[in-house]
C-alpha cells in the first residue's frame, strides 16, 4: 500500500473511532476497589491527541515533560493542561496549551472530536481533543515544561496488543495501570489509558 493510501486509511479509521461511542474512562478503571468520594470537586482540563503524517503513516505528538516540574516531572504526555478562564471550553484549552507548549499553530490544527471524558488521580477531568496536523510542523518545545516532543506511530498506539497492564505502590495500595512503552519512551497512566480507549475505538 502506497504510503498516501495508508495515511488515508487511517485517517478513515480515526474519524469512525471518534464517532463511536463508549464510556468515560479514569485513572481506577483498573482498581475497582477504590472507593471515590461523592461529591469531589474535579477540575476540566483539554489535551491534544493530535496525529501528523509520518514516514511510515500517521503518528501521534506527544511531549516528555520536563523533570523539573512539580507535577508528573518526566513522564510522556499530550499538549494540554486546565481550562483557564479564558478558555472558552476544553477544545479550546487544549489548542492554546498546544500552542504554548510545542509551538502548534492553531491554524494547522483539524479537531475531529473529543473522546470521553478520563478522570485523573489529581483531580482532573480531561477531554481527549482528536486531531489532524495539516502541513508540515516542526515542534518548538516550551523550556519550562517540555523536554523533548516525540511522534509515536499509529500502528503502536492504536493496537490493544501493544499495551500491558502494570502496578506500583499509591498511597500504601496496589494501583494498576496501562503502559505502551516504546523505544526509550515509557508511556503509562492517564496517556497510555486514553490511548488504550482510542485504540479500543480503532479496533470496534
Amino acid at each position: 500500500m502506497a504510503l498516501s493510501e495508508l495515511i488515508a486509511t487511517q485517517t478513515q479509521l480515526l474519524r469512525r473511532a471518534v464517532a463511536r461511542e463508549s464510556d468515560p474512562s479514569s485513572d481506577f478503571d483498573l482498581n475497582p476497589d477504590v472507593v471515590l468520594p461523592e461529591g469531589r470537586k474535579l477540575r476540566p482540563a483539554g489535551v491534544l491527541c493530535a496525529f501528523q503524517e509520518g514516514p511510515e503513516g500517521l503518528e501521534v505528538v506527544l511531549t516528555k515533560r520536563s523533570s523539573r516540574l512539580k507535577h508528573h516531572p518526566g513522564q510522556i504526555a499530550f499538549p494540554g493542561g486546565k481550562v483557564d478562564p479564558a478558555d472558552s471550553d476544553p477544545v479550546d484549552a487544549a489548542l492554546r496549551e498546544a500552542l504554548e507548549e510545542v509551538g502548534l499553530p492553531r491554524a494547522q490544527v483539524e479537531v475531529i472530536g473529543a473522546l470521553p471524558p478520563h478522570e485523573t488521580v489529581t483531580s482532573f477531568t480531561v477531554t481527549p481533543v482528536v486531531a489532524l496536523i495539516h502541513g508540515r510542523f516542526d515542534p518548538r518545545p516550551e523550556p519550562g515544561e517540555v523536554a523533548e516532543v516525540f511522534a509515536a506511530p499509529f500502528t503502536h498506539v492504536t493496537d490493544p496488543a501493544r499495551f500491558a497492564v502494570q502496578y506500583r505502590r499509591w498511597r500504601g495500595q496496589r494501583r494498576h495501570y496501562f503502559t505502551a512503552p516504546i523505544g526509550p519512551y515509557y508511556i503509562w497512566g492517564a496517556t497510555a489509558r486514553i490511548l488504550r480507549g482510542l485504540a479500543d475505538r480503532v479496533q470496534a
